[in-house]
């Protein structure tokens, strides 16, 4: 990969020959493990400015309904999280000559407190290209982190490395998008104002929606993405005024208010949180299914079926196709997918269990698939065969599916690639819990375009979550965890065990895997949080982990759900048996002491009576107790020598299943239980104190 400068431009044809549709990184760390920040990408003509409001792509717009840009979230990595954005440059407009990336934090945060602001860029078979890193942020609450930009008929990357004090508000002014400044006392003012039928009391008039210029629009829309369509569906339609095409008009972009994007005429179908009551006489009744699962005798017989399924889903539902191809370098086109393909290979062809096939300008894009089922393991052997297939037929890339997680830096499988051939095969993996986390994301909080998609989706997701249909995620501990869970008990555990390695990128998966099923309830984001610095190796942390694991017998990992602004620490104690799941909460700047504390209880009315309530002060403990106990007395969290209160730490804990599997009793089962407890009943209520601060939530 080059290493280039800020203000610095390189050729992306020059770099690679698959260079047509790039993948854009956006990564920093933070040692708190809290910093975050929301990427954006603006497409601007010739006269740098956008050319109508669908040339701005954020969270609440995350991708172009031509495929040209996607946003394809967050990822954890070794030091981090990166941003990833997928442009498929052959897609782009003619008219747009600049793409721009970039970034905003809020609620005051600035990216001086961040530490290795990064951006980078790989070709469509995730080959690094170009990449430069940021090190002289500071006050600036927005970056412009770089720039593509046509010569000719090439495309160019350009280091930029520009920042706004101004945030998000500023770096689109720039660009001709309009931007509502928000105050409190605006987003509080009643339907009234929400309707935004007449000028507010300074007598200035609303911004107009370029659907309905007639109407004017509220800053603020007080409905959720889930519920954003079925309002719009509701709305009786309005007369249209015509609009000049000299002067296009943008939707207005709330200024640092994350999560309140503006008003959208895109019609999005969500399936309802719960489901209508059944009609049937009694729970023998099993519903119709269009993917049947109970006849499935063998796990060739599951793969066969699970296979076909996702395939023919992923080809019949655009947004879904899209969103798990995307990652993987595919272009943005009409899809087919295929199973039980025989395909030439020296004197015995191969049979993939699936190929993907997306055709875009006439070119086509193709994957072969290999899936597995319940706990069958991937082959070397097999995925190398598909490997020099793939090569030799100029293919791009080879997808493994199976319950299995992948760990940072490391591939499911090891393959040779053959440094001589010219064509590059890329080789990706997704986990069963990926696929049915992506999809229970569309239809529950994004939206698709129609009825009869979402329809599909779900009955997919009723196939995947079926006892067996074999595809539930990662569900076994592996066989080294008896005998590490036994030696840690006994104190028989030597240092240097390799198996208490192996239970430490078992926990690395387990908790990837609560991360996806919590992000996919709740609608947003959830990452696992990791402190290393830049360049670490991630097999050394394990190895440092599993020492600490032979030390103290504990399993110990961070989360981060998007909205909020604590770190969620999960704790196993393989000695007591017991699962800790705990977050720090600061204490409110100038307030009285028991006024804080009053507060927090109060916050917490509704959280488990067992919570356990820490004061944290600058040195040592403070005073502690369950919540039961505090709420009768609050000033019992005050220290008795009158030391400054900093924060409160809430802890939960559970008991910890004792086998390695997915069963009642299973330690898998206990983790994801308690996530869920402490999220639900503890982080929930602190939602609203943070909401007041412009989170999303």
């Amino acid at each position: 990969m080059q290493e280039i400068t800020k203000g610095a431009n390189v050729s992306l044809t020059a770099l690679s020959e698959d260079a047509g549709a790039v993948v854009v990184s956006l990564s920093w760390s933070s040692a708190s493990g809290a910093g975050d920040a929301d990427v954006s990408v603006v497409l601007l003509d010739g006269n740098d400015k956008i050319r109508d409001e669908n040339d701005f792509y954020f969270y609440n717009n995350p991708a172009a309904a031509d495929g040209s840009v996607q946003l394809l979230g967050k990822t954890p990595t070794d030091n981090g999280d990166e941003d990833r954005i997928s442009v498929d440059l052959t897609a782009v407009p003619g008219e747009v000559a600049r793409i721009v990336v970039a970034a905003s934090r809020y609620g005051g945060a600035r990216f001086g407190d961040l530490d290795d602001l990064r951006m980078s860029i790989a070709d469509r078979s995730g080959e690094p290209l170009v990449g430069y890193s940021i090190d002289d942020a500071s006050v600036e609450t927005a970056f412009i982190f770089g720039e593509l930009y046509r010569r000719g008929e090439e495309w160019k990357f350009r280091a930029v490395g520009q920042g706004y004090e101004t945030g998000l508000a500023g770096l689109a002014t720039d660009f001709g998008i309009p931007v509502l400044e928000e105050t409190e006392e605006e987003e509080t003012a009643g339907a009234g104002a929400e309707a935004g039928a007449s000028p507010d009391a300074a007598g200035a008039a609303r911004p107009v929606d370029p659907v309905n210029p007639v109407n004017p629009v509220a800053a603020v829309d007080p409905v959720g993405p889930a519920d954003t369509a079925q309002a719009v569906a509701a709305a009786p339609p309005a007369p249209v005024a015509p609009v000049s095409p000299a002067v296009p008009v943008a939707s207005p972009v709330p200024a640092q208010t994350r999560g309140r994007g503006p008003r959208t005429t895109r019609k999005k179908v969500t399936l309802p949180k719960v489901a209508p009551k059944s009609l049937a006489e009694n729970e023998s009744w099993t519903q119709a299914r269009l993917f049947p699962v109970p006849s499935l005798k063998s796990d060739r017989e599951r793969e066969v079926r699970a296979t076909s399924v996702l395939l023919s889903v992923m080809a019949q539902v655009p947004e879904f196709g899209r969103r798990l191809t995307a990652a993987f370098g595919a272009p943005a086109g009409r899809m087919q997918t295929f199973t039980e393909v025989v395909l030439p290979h020296g004197d015995a062809p191969r049979r993939p269990d699936g190929v993907i096939r997306v055709e875009r300008a006439g070119k086509l894009w193709t994957a072969l698939v290999e899936t597995k089922t319940n706990g069958t393991p991937l082959k070397a052997q097999q995925i190398q065969e598909y490997m020099d297939i793939a090569a030799r037929r100029g293919y791009e890339a080879v997808i493994t599916v199976s319950n299995d997680v992948a760990l940072e830096g490391r591939p499911m499988v090891d393959v040779k690639t053959d440094g001589r051939r010219k064509h590059k095969v890329s080789l990706w993996h997704l986990s069963w819990a990926e696929v049915a986390h992506q999809a229970q994301m569309l239809i529950r909080h994004e939206g698709v375009g129609n009825a009869a998609h979402a329809w599909l989706l779900q009955e997919l997701l009723e196939y995947l979550r079926h006892e067996q249909s074999g595809c539930h995620g990662f569900q076994n501990m592996g066989a080294a965890w008896v005998p590490v869970r036994k030696g840690i008990e006994d104190e028989t555990l030597s240092h240097g065990d390799v198996r208490a390695v192996e239970v430490v990128e078992s926990w690395e998966r387990l908790i990837r895997q609560v991360c996806l099923r919590l992000g996919g309830e709740l609608g947003q984001k959830a990452l696992p949080v990791q402190r290393a610095r830049r360049g670490s190796d991630p097999q050394a942390r394990r190895v440092a982990a599993a020492e600490a694991l032979c030390t103290g017998g504990k399993l110990s990992a961070e989360l981060r759900v998007d909205g909020t602004s604590g770190v969620i620490a999960v704790s196993a104690d393989l000695r007591t048996s017991k699962v800790r799941t705990s977050v720090d909460v600061p204490a409110p700047e100038g307030a009285y002491p028991l006024a804080a504390a009053k507060r927090l209880l109060k916050l917490l009315a509704e959280a488990p009576a067992d919570l356990h309530v820490e004061s944290l002060v600058e040195a040592g403990n403070g005073p502690r107790g369950t919540l039961e106990r505090l709420r009768p007395e609050p000033g019992d969290l005050l220290p008795a020598n009158g030391a400054a209160v900093v924060g409160y730490r809430l802890s939960l804990l559970k008991g910890m299943g004792s086998t390695r599997g997915n069963t009642e009793s299973g330690f898998i089962r206990s983790v994801d239980e308690a996530v869920d407890r402490f999220y639900r009943g503890v982080v929930t209520h602190l939602v609203p104190a943070e909401g007041r601060a412009g989170r999303r939530g």
